[in-house]
């Protein structure tokens, strides 16, 4: 599945039929008119490719409305999409990120970026990011190691910020989720498992810091490789020690597998994740029986059965036949952010370039469907709301709706 490769067609040939146009007199303000570039890069590749989806079509439905409103300021938007996923990854791969976006940047149009959607990509792109002076922001990524200014020579080595989030770390998901456990859940004991990658790892250790700081008895702490097939051993373990409760931190590739094995050997217990289990590559790959009853989180506010959010679901169902997730909407922002950014740069007079746009995403203050979006000085969104679900199968609506089959609960108590 590459995706991009048909959109950049479908570009090319919008260029050359524009330049047919201007060549017979038929629109010369069509072929005059000026072209921002913003890239996209996500995981179109393997296990998370039905969120990656998810996540461009909610910012190309910001790009459409631009466009279809007569640019930006005079500017068209023109989206350059890439795969950060590879087939040999089964997932997101740190090193095609990286490959995306040295590609993107070697084009001056591009002004900015969307994505990434994991956070392992998130650490190879941000220093190429951050050489080019071009600013990301990512509608999921949630490792708070790339904004955490003590590793700035990392990952921001020309030292401004270049990684932007519409939501919140895992320096809040994970900790905000141990508190759940325990003054929701009264979970006592836990198991904790992740999948070796940057975000399940980070996540993970976030989690189990805070559960020891509030008394709950950690039993274990186990990694678990995302492309092996079989974790018999893990849950057997678990099983011997009879955990209150599962914690698994990581995306969907292991996930899955989990989700299915646990189903069998740890039937009764509390199981609960991150983000990387409160989406619809999740629920479809696991599906029921084996997603029943966990847990899982959004690293921000539950928006899309929001009043203000109405209009926008609306639109994705019906361009894209599908149900959006939270974070199509945080991608949706995500885009309004970067084309407020590129109007206050074409009414100032500046030059529409990569620094300037970066420049006024820092002093952003946008008014989104998630409300004001504003960053701190390292590019972490101000809003630190942890959203908690649970899936509960309802025959009522097809089983692989993640609107209806992951329930939201409330927001997990802040640290």
């Amino acid at each position: 599945m590459k995706p991009f490769q048909y959109t950049r067609r479908a570009f090319n040939a919008g260029a050359v039929a524009v330049a047919a146009i201007a060549a017979t007199g038929g629109s010369a303000a069509l072929a005059e008119q000026k072209v921002v570039k913003i890239g996209i890069i996500l995981p179109f590749t393997g296990a998370d490719a039905e969120d990656a989806t998810l996540i461009k079509n909610g910012a190309m439905i910001a790009f459409d409305e631009a466009n279809a409103a007569g640019g930006i300021a005079g500017y068209k938007i023109e989206p350059v999409i890439y795969d950060d996923g590879t087939a040999t990854a089964g997932q997101y791969d740190p090193a095609q990120a990286a490959t995306s976006t040295k590609k993107l940047v070697a084009d001056p149009l591009v002004v900015a970026n969307i994505g990434p959607e994991m956070s392992g990509s998130g650490k190879a792109m941000s220093p190429i990011l951050s050489q080019a002076d071009m600013a990301t922001i990512t509608p999921s990524s949630t490792n708070p190691d790339i904004t955490d200014p003590k590793m700035a020579a990392q990952f921001r080595p020309k030292g401004k910020a270049v990684y932007f989030r519409t939501v919140t770390t895992d320096a809040f998901q994970g900790p905000n989720m141990a508190n759940y456990f325990k003054a929701k859940l009264k979970v006592k004991t836990v198991y904790i498992l992740d999948d070796s990658g940057a975000y399940g790892v980070g996540l993970a250790n976030a989690f189990e810091k805070r559960a020891k700081e509030i008394g709950l008895e950690v039993l274990g702490h186990d990694q678990l490789d995302p492309k092996e097939a079989d974790y018999t051993t893990a849950l057997t373990k678990i099983k011997a020690l009879h955990p209150d409760a599962l914690y698994y931190g990581g995306v969907a590739q292991a996930g899955v597998k989990l989700a299915k094995q646990a189903a069998e050997t740890i039937p009764n217990i509390i199981k609960a994740g991150g983000d990387g289990v409160a989406g619809g590559s999740f629920l479809k790959g696991g599906g029921f029986p084996a997603v029943e009853g966990w847990y899982g989180t959004n690293a921000g506010p539950h928006l899309t059965e929001s009043p203000e959010a109405a209009g926008f679901v609306k639109t994705f169902q019906e361009k894209y036949k599908a149900v959006p997730d939270d974070y199509s909407i945080t991608a949706y922002d995500a885009a309004k952010v970067i084309l407020a950014a590129v109007e206050t740069v074409a009414k100032s007079g500046k030059e529409m370039n990569r620094s300037n746009i970066r420049d006024a995403i820092q002093a952003s203050k946008v008014q989104t469907l998630q409300g004001t979006v504003s960053f701190d000085e390292n590019g972490d969104i101000l809003d630190r709301t942890v959203s908690v679900f649970q899936y509960r199968h309802d025959d009522k609506y097809p089983a692989d709706d993640i609107t209806h089959q992951l329930k939201y609960l409330e927001p997990a108590p802040q640290s």
